[in-house]
């Protein structure tokens, strides 16, 4: 029971329910800290990905839980590099890209901001980690066949058509473009919420987080 109706429509909440908001409260605060230390939390990543890597290679088997955990993240990689307007769409609904040479050149928005790629991949691997000790999980499968398929027929074919995307639409996301207009408009083109990271809702729909988190998201999550 998360609480109890009292007379005037108030409800008290029980203790269970208090530690849980606490808790929850003190890892959102944690997790809004660490925003701006971007290396940090990828060596993070690195040593939740190695630990993940030994408990497999030493524990043979979960072949099935490795598989999905590289397709998931392999879907994350796609949307952080896609902008999170498709040219193809909007090429269909007859609007285009301001040219080059234009005054106020637009800049790279991605689908799937950095902080929620980096969060969702360290969520994915210490729940990848958690499966390997509960043995439902361990189906025998012949573990060349999995690996050939993920890499010929998902790795390859997939970031081949997303190049493919990025030469035809002349995007490069692992590049910061120059924003030439001036600071105002900057400053506007993000409250306008021009980047995805400044979605009040984003945090909640992606990774079930509330959507205080992102109230330095300009500052931190994006450079305008």
């Amino acid at each position: 029971m998360e609480g109890v109706e009292v007379d005037g429509g108030d409800a008290v909440q029980s203790p269970l329910a208090k530690w849980k908001n606490e808790v929850s409260r003190t890892f959102l605060y944690y997790l809004d800290r660490s925003a701006p230390y971007t290396f940090r939390r990828w060596l993070g990543t690195l040593a939740a990905a190695s630990i993940y890597i030994l408990r497999v290679y030493y524990g043979p088997g979960f072949y099935v839980i490795s598989y999905g955990v590289g397709t998931y993240i392999l879907n994350l990689l796609i949307g952080f590099l896609s902008p999170k307007e498709d040219p193809e769409l909007e090429a269909l609904d007859g609007a285009s890209l301001p040219p080059k040479d234009n005054d106020e050149f637009r800049p790279f928005v991605r689908q799937l901001p950095e902080f929620l790629f980096w969060y969702a991949t360290t969520k994915a691997f210490i729940v990848a980690f958690l499966m390997t000790f509960c043995s439902i999980f361990d189906v025998p499968v012949f573990w060349p066949i999995l690996l050939c398929y993920w890499i010929f027929l998902l790795v390859v074919l997939t970031m081949r058509r997303q190049i493919t995307h990025m030469i035809r639409y002349k995007y490069d996301p692992l590049r910061k473009k120059k924003y030439s207009g001036s600071k105002s408009d900057r400053s506007s083109s993000c409250l306008m919420g021009t980047n995805v990271r400044t979605d009040p809702g984003i945090f909640s729909r992606v990774a079930n987080v509330p959507s205080f988190v992102l109230k330095n998201s300009c500052k931190y999550y994006y450079s305008c």
